[in-house]
Parts: C-alpha cells; structure tokens; sequence
C-alpha cells in the first residue's frame, strides 16, 4: 500500500508539479479585463494602410484635413467665427519647435542657425532671470541690513553702563 501512494505522489508530481517548474504558466489577467477580438486580415490591411498614410503624410508640413486623425476633423466642424480666429494665428511667426522642424528638414546648413537662435534666447532668458535674483537678493540683503543697523542704537540705549 505505501508503495502505491508513493508511486501516485511521483506520478502527480511529474504530471502537474514539474510540468509547472519547466514550463511556468502566465498569470491570468484581472477579472475586469476584456479580452479584444483578433482583427481580421481585412482590417489588419486598413490599418496598416491608415498608419502608411498617416506617417507618409507627417513628413509634410501641412498633412491637410483628409489625411488628418480623426480628433482633428472634429475641430474643421467648427463655426465661422473659430476659422477667423485661426486665419489671424497663421499670419503670426513660426513656433520654435515648427521652426525646428523646418530647419531639420533642410539638413545640418539650416539646422545650425535654428539651434543657435534657440540656444541664445535661452541664454538670455536664463541671463535676465539670473541678474533679477542678484537684484532681489541684494535688495533683500539692504533691508536685512538697514533693520539690523536701527536695532543697534535702540539695544546700546536699553543697556544700562555697569561701573567696575
């Protein structure tokens, strides 16, 4: 009898224990996940001609409203009054980071100039912003100073003098 159960025990360990061990099995997803169907060969097709196009279109400057995703059509659904408000903002200069974009494209001749100008205005930025905190850091010094100069009369005046 005792071989039996041990002989039942190594069976079950082999079958269930070890087949465990090799080959770990993946932890089943949450409860509150739904599994998505597979895409047929169809949509597979349409997919990877949408993300061709998309891609293809994004070297472009102006990919245009046809090749747009679909959260930019929604904003070509828009009143009259908005189309005005964007005519007036593409008459304004170049963002940097379109600037850049442009630059990148024309090669390292009109990207060197780009980066330069976006490296200077940096540079003054943090330039402007470094001589406002000197400036406030020695106003704040003045002060503290000034307020430490009208306390010293007043404590030299409420000592009384000791006679030795």
């Amino acid at each position: 009898m005792k071989v039996r159960v041990v002989c039942r025990k190594i069976y079950d360990y082999i079958r269930y224990d070890l087949k465990e061990i090799a080959f770990p099995s993946s932890l089943p997803d949450p409860p509150h996940i739904k599994k998505r169907r597979k895409l047929t060969w169809d949509q597979r097709i349409w997919v990877l001609k949408r993300a061709a196009r998309l891609y293809a279109a994004s070297w472009v400057r102006d990919i245009g409203p046809d090749l747009r995703p679909d959260d930019y059509k929604k904003d070509g659904d828009m009143t009259d009054e908005t189309n005005g408000e964007k005519k007036t903002t593409i008459g304004k200069e170049p963002s940097t980071l379109e600037d850049l974009a442009v630059a990148a494209r024309g090669g390292m001749e009109t990207l060197r100039p780009a980066l330069q100008r976006v490296y200077m205005t940096r540079a003054s930025a943090y330039r402007d912003a470094l001589k406002s905190f000197i400036e406030g850091y020695q106003e704040g010094v003045q002060q503290v100073m000034e307020k430490k100069e009208d306390s010293k009369p007043q404590e030299d005046a409420d000592l009384p003098k000791k006679s030795t």
